[in-house]
């Protein structure tokens, strides 16, 4: 930024430039590296922690492999900020996740040095073999293939799927193992607990120290004996462990664990490794938010930057508001289930790695018996929920509708065929904002609703959802999905008596006879924000929340169709096969065909920005209503 004087990086636009550092210099880039880092997130909130953890790493690898030809692949993609600052986006990384900016993830249209667009997690190791097969068939056997994966990640089972594939082949890859013992929250699990045995066994690294302390003495033989020893140190480990390692067992050569924050050393141990073919594993280790002591002490807390801050002190700034602020969705439902836990003994809940993000650790404090953090890892945790409902027990599964689309066949095979009791909150739905596409849980209501034995609801305020958890819950009432946004709702008085809400039945909000809409969800309260700008204008419309995609309200719609020919529907999904798609499917079948508007996402991958300035682009804010109808009733 310009308030701070970069030696090094104002004169680093790609690794290139970086190439031509001495190594006696790569110390300084990165701790230059970390400092804009750090500015830029203090101004605009980002991915601060995950990025800071592996800037050592990220110029190691720039620095000794000839990207873009040599292909750099990274898991999740969140903590790629200082390889985008080093791959010619340092000029506008002021835009990063800002509308119409630079992504906030790797992005293929974006640059030639993002060799495969990411967001989702355990999809690194099969995108690198993908791409070193092809490069082996295509005869550029000099080409070097590196996936950057990181312990939370390797919890996944995709990853497990990819080093098993890996290394029944002979392709040249490089997966690098960041272990830092973390993903969002700390991670958990036999794998975590495994990799921590690893790189704080004392007997190993005591042994590994000595050996590599009394080589170093010999002036001639040494350094070609220390290559040795890196080649081979699956016999020592051997020794030590007694045991196989894991990852010699899928047939990857192992290395490591090493230093993750020693650039100079990770460069020389890139160089020896160049030079090894085949499938190989190296474990470094890292500390997630690296240079900054607030992200190093609370790695949960700044993952990603909680807002803007003061850069010496961390003290995240406040906006101060007379005005009461209504709280946010998960708030409410990690306060809720507790209370329903209270009284039904059978309630459990369950999250793949996302405890503190959907306010799931609320109950993990209240109930740490009841409550289940299972790693990343969605399809196991939609069929452990089944298992735990055949045994009695009554599943709420909170997953960000985002990551919900990787255990579909489990939803349909294992929950939705046996009509079991497991009760879905999928967080984040609709735009969520600056992640973007790969972010975005603009799908569910979609392929939700076509699924047998499945409820598919949305609450339109805090108090709805409260509501909709309380019904779920109660007996005989199967597979039940609610989906609600990201942020704040619109109630501020949200704790109230519980009330259970007849499946399947939506309810009327305003009265009017120009024409109708149909909401569902969080967007009804655009609608509500739009019928009162337009009352001043004399027009008046029906509103009604339909609560639910799955099963419709037929009466409401058969109501709706005797008495209005024109009609909207509004949702934050995707416009084909969601909940507009359902209205016109009944209306099709039925004699009564009135014409109908559908506003929504429209079909296309919408890209990032504040959440309101997606909800503006897509034509369904207040704005955008207010349009429709004038130009419905204009014609």
């Amino acid at each position: 930024m310009a308030d701070f004087n970069y030696n090094l990086l104002n004169h680093i636009d790609f690794p290139d430039d970086l190439r031509k550092l001495k190594e006696s210099e790569l110390p300084m880039i990165c701790s230059e590296l970390r400092e804009f880092i750090i500015r830029e997130a203090a101004s605009n909130p980002g991915h601060l922690g995950a990025s800071l953890g592996v800037v050592d790493l990220t110029v190691a690898l720039h620095y000794a492999y000839n990207t873009p030809y040599d292909q750099l692949i990274w898991d999740v993609g969140h903590q790629a900020y200082s390889h985008k600052i080093l791959t010619g986006r340092r000029k506008i990384f002021s835009t990063n996740r800002l509308f119409k900016g630079i992504s906030g993830f790797p992005k293929m249209s974006e640059s030639e040095y993002d060799a495969f667009g990411v967001g989702h997690s355990s999809t690194s190791i099969s995108a690198a073999l993908g791409i070193a097969v092809a490069s082996g068939l295509k005869g550029e056997t000099d080409r070097k293939v590196i996936a950057v994966i990181g312990d939370g990640s390797m919890t996944g089972g995709m990853a497990f799927e990819g080093l098993n594939n890996a290394g029944a082949s002979n392709a040249n890859v490089l997966v690098i193992l960041n272990d830092n013992n973390m993903s969002i929250d700390p991670n958990v699990g036999g794998i975590s607990k495994y990799f921590v045995q690893m790189q704080t066994s004392p007997a190993y690294n005591s042994l590994k120290t000595k050996i590599w302390k009394a080589l170093g003495k010999f002036k001639w033989i040494g350094p070609l004996a220390r290559r040795m020893l890196q080649q081979q140190q699956q016999v020592l480990k051997s020794v030590v462990f007694r045991q196989s390692n894991l990852f010699e067992s899928f047939g990857l050569r192992y290395f490591g664990p090493v230093d993750g924050h020693d650039v100079v050393g990770l460069v020389h141990i890139f160089n020896d490794l160049k030079a090894i073919p085949g499938p190989k594993i190296l474990h470094v280790v890292t500390k997630k938010g690296k240079g900054f002591t607030p992200a190093e002490n609370d790695a949960t807390k700044w993952h990603a930057a909680p807002g803007k801050f003061d850069i010496n002190t961390g003290e995240v700034f406040t906006t101060n508001s007379d005005v009461p602020e209504s709280p946010k969705f998960q708030y409410v439902f990690g306060k809720t289930i507790i209370e329903l836990a209270e009284t039904n003994e059978k309630i459990v809940g369950i999250t793949p790695a996302m405890p503190s993000g959907c306010s799931l650790n609320m109950m993990m404090k209240v109930y740490p018996q009841r409550t289940f953090d299972v790693g990343i890892a969605e399809p196991h945790a939609v069929t452990f929920a089944a298992g735990l409902a055949v045994g009695g027990m009554l599943p709420f599964v909170n997953i960000y509708s985002s990551f919900i689309q990787r255990s579909y066949d489990q939803i349909i095979h294992d929950v939705a065929l046996q009509n079991l009791n497991v009760v879905f909150c999928l967080d984040r739905a609709g735009l969520v904002g600056a992640d973007g596409p790969t972010h975005h849980g603009i799908f569910d209501l979609a392929f939700m609703r076509n699924i047998p034995n499945m409820t598919v609801s949305a609450p339109m305020d805090q108090v709805e959802l409260r509501n909709m958890m309380y019904t779920a819950q109660l007996p005989g009432k199967g597979p039940f999905s609610i989906r609600y946004p990201r942020g704040n709702g619109t109630v501020i008085e949200w704790k109230k008596d519980f009330q259970e809400i007849p499946v399947g039945k939506g309810r009327k909000l305003n009265e009017g006879n120009d024409l109708a809409i149909l909401s569902i969800g969080y967007a009804g309260n655009f609608v509500v924000e739009a019928l009162e700008k337009l009352k001043s204008e004399g027009i008046k419309c029906s509103h009604y929340d339909m609560r639910f995609v799955s099963p419709l309200d037929h009466e409401i719609l058969d109501k709706v169709a005797a008495r209005f020919e024109r009609i909207i529907t509004v949702e934050d999904g995707v416009i084909d096969g969601g909940f507009g798609s359902a209205i016109a499917e009944y209306f099709a079948s039925s004699d009564k065909k009135p014409s109908i508007l559908r506003l929504g996402v429209p079909d296309r991958f919408v890209e990032h920005g504040t959440q309101e300035e997606l909800y503006r682009e897509c034509g369904f804010d207040s704005d955008g209503i207010i349009r429709t109808v004038h130009e419905l009733i204009r014609h």
